[in-house]
Protein backbone atom coordinates (compact mmCIF):
# COMPACT_ATOMS: atom_id res chain seq x y z
CA UNK A 1 0.00 0.00 0.00
CA UNK A 2 1.41 3.35 -0.69
CA UNK A 3 2.25 6.00 1.84
CA UNK A 4 -0.27 8.22 2.55
CA UNK A 5 0.92 11.84 1.54
CA UNK A 6 -1.07 15.25 1.79
CA UNK A 7 -2.08 17.13 -1.95
CA UNK A 8 -0.23 19.80 -2.82
CA UNK A 9 -2.38 22.14 -3.38
CA UNK A 10 -4.29 21.15 0.42
CA UNK A 11 -0.85 21.88 1.46
CA UNK A 12 -1.32 25.32 -0.29
CA UNK A 13 -4.53 26.13 0.81
CA UNK A 14 -5.02 25.24 4.31
CA UNK A 15 -2.95 24.61 7.46
CA UNK A 16 -3.33 22.05 9.70
CA UNK A 17 -4.96 22.74 13.20
CA UNK A 18 -5.29 19.24 14.26
CA UNK A 19 -6.08 15.84 14.44
CA UNK A 20 -8.35 13.51 15.39
CA UNK A 21 -7.32 9.26 14.86
CA UNK A 22 -6.24 8.66 11.41
CA UNK A 23 -7.84 12.15 10.29
CA UNK A 24 -5.87 15.28 9.61
CA UNK A 25 -7.53 18.54 10.72
CA UNK A 26 -7.24 21.90 8.31
CA UNK A 27 -8.03 25.19 8.39
CA UNK A 28 -8.39 27.80 5.39
CA UNK A 29 -7.75 31.14 7.60
CA UNK A 30 -7.67 33.25 4.44
CA UNK A 31 -11.00 32.56 3.43
CA UNK A 32 -13.69 34.75 4.39
CA UNK A 33 -15.39 31.88 5.71
CA UNK A 34 -14.83 29.81 8.66
CA UNK A 35 -13.72 26.82 6.91
CA UNK A 36 -12.25 23.40 7.95
CA UNK A 37 -11.34 20.50 6.19
CA UNK A 38 -11.21 16.98 6.91
CA UNK A 39 -8.82 14.91 5.18
CA UNK A 40 -8.20 11.39 6.09
CA UNK A 41 -5.04 9.57 5.93
CA UNK A 42 -5.55 6.83 4.34
CA UNK A 43 -3.82 6.13 0.56
CA UNK A 44 -5.52 6.52 -2.37
CA UNK A 45 -8.92 7.18 -1.00
CA UNK A 46 -10.65 9.17 -3.05
CA UNK A 47 -14.39 8.65 -2.35
CA UNK A 48 -15.79 7.99 1.12
CA UNK A 49 -16.65 4.72 0.20
CA UNK A 50 -13.00 4.01 -0.44
CA UNK A 51 -12.53 4.30 3.58
CA UNK A 52 -12.45 1.18 5.76
CA UNK A 53 -16.00 1.11 7.55
CA UNK A 54 -14.75 1.83 10.61
CA UNK A 55 -12.86 5.19 9.52
CA UNK A 56 -16.21 5.96 7.11
CA UNK A 57 -17.99 6.63 10.79
CA UNK A 58 -14.94 7.98 12.57
CA UNK A 59 -15.02 10.98 9.88
CA UNK A 60 -18.49 10.92 9.47
CA UNK A 61 -18.91 11.94 13.41
CA UNK A 62 -15.85 13.84 13.12
CA UNK A 63 -17.44 16.42 10.55
CA UNK A 64 -21.01 16.04 12.74
CA UNK A 65 -19.25 17.15 15.59
CA UNK A 66 -17.44 19.77 13.95
CA UNK A 67 -20.55 21.23 12.31
CA UNK A 68 -21.94 21.71 15.02
CA UNK A 69 -18.66 23.62 16.87
CA UNK A 70 -18.76 25.83 13.81
CA UNK A 71 -22.55 26.49 14.10
CA UNK A 72 -22.14 27.73 17.37
CA UNK A 73 -19.24 29.27 17.59
CA UNK A 74 -19.38 31.45 14.73
CA UNK A 75 -23.43 31.99 14.57
CA UNK A 76 -23.65 30.41 11.17
CA UNK A 77 -27.27 30.28 9.58
CA UNK A 78 -26.19 27.44 7.30
CA UNK A 79 -23.39 24.86 7.46
CA UNK A 80 -22.06 23.74 3.99
CA UNK A 81 -20.60 20.28 3.90
CA UNK A 82 -18.99 18.76 1.09
CA UNK A 83 -16.65 16.28 -0.35
CA UNK A 84 -16.31 17.05 -3.97
CA UNK A 85 -13.09 16.01 -5.03
CA UNK A 86 -13.56 17.44 -8.83
CA UNK A 87 -10.08 19.26 -8.10
CA UNK A 88 -8.20 17.94 -5.54
CA UNK A 89 -9.02 13.84 -5.74
CA UNK A 90 -7.68 12.84 -2.48
CA UNK A 91 -10.46 12.68 -0.26
CA UNK A 92 -11.38 15.48 1.34
CA UNK A 93 -14.54 17.12 3.71
CA UNK A 94 -15.01 20.77 2.98
CA UNK A 95 -17.13 22.24 6.53
CA UNK A 96 -18.02 25.73 6.19
CA UNK A 97 -20.21 28.08 8.50
CA UNK A 98 -21.80 30.16 6.36
CA UNK A 99 -24.08 33.87 7.05
CA UNK A 100 -27.04 35.52 5.29
CA UNK A 101 -25.47 38.37 3.54
CA UNK A 102 -21.70 36.90 3.06
CA UNK A 103 -19.78 37.64 0.05
CA UNK A 104 -21.31 34.90 -1.64
CA UNK A 105 -24.29 34.14 -0.14
CA UNK A 106 -26.36 31.94 -1.06
CA UNK A 107 -23.99 30.31 -3.80
CA UNK A 108 -21.79 27.79 -3.28
CA UNK A 109 -18.43 28.45 -1.58
CA UNK A 110 -16.69 26.12 -3.95
CA UNK A 111 -14.14 27.25 -6.92
CA UNK A 112 -14.34 31.20 -5.95
CA UNK A 113 -11.72 33.86 -5.70
CA UNK A 114 -12.01 35.91 -2.71
CA UNK A 115 -10.22 38.61 -0.97
CA UNK A 116 -7.82 37.10 1.80
CA UNK A 117 -8.67 38.14 5.53
CA UNK A 118 -6.13 40.36 7.06
CA UNK A 119 -3.72 38.91 9.26
CA UNK A 120 -5.11 39.61 12.60
CA UNK A 121 -8.56 38.33 11.23
CA UNK A 122 -6.77 35.14 10.12
CA UNK A 123 -5.05 35.10 13.22
CA UNK A 124 -8.52 35.12 15.25
CA UNK A 125 -9.81 32.92 13.07
CA UNK A 126 -7.33 30.56 14.11
CA UNK A 127 -8.08 30.87 17.51
CA UNK A 128 -11.57 30.48 17.02
CA UNK A 129 -11.15 27.37 15.07
CA UNK A 130 -8.71 25.75 17.13
CA UNK A 131 -11.36 26.45 20.06
CA UNK A 132 -14.07 24.72 18.10
CA UNK A 133 -11.80 20.90 18.24
CA UNK A 134 -11.82 21.43 21.91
Amino acid sequence: MNQWQLDTRLAADSVEVGEHGSIQIRAMPAAPWPWLILVPRYPAAVEWFDLPEPQQAQLFELAMKLAAGLKSEFGADKINIAAIGNVVAQLHVHIVARHHGDSAWPAPVWGKSYEPADEPAQTERLRRLRRVLG
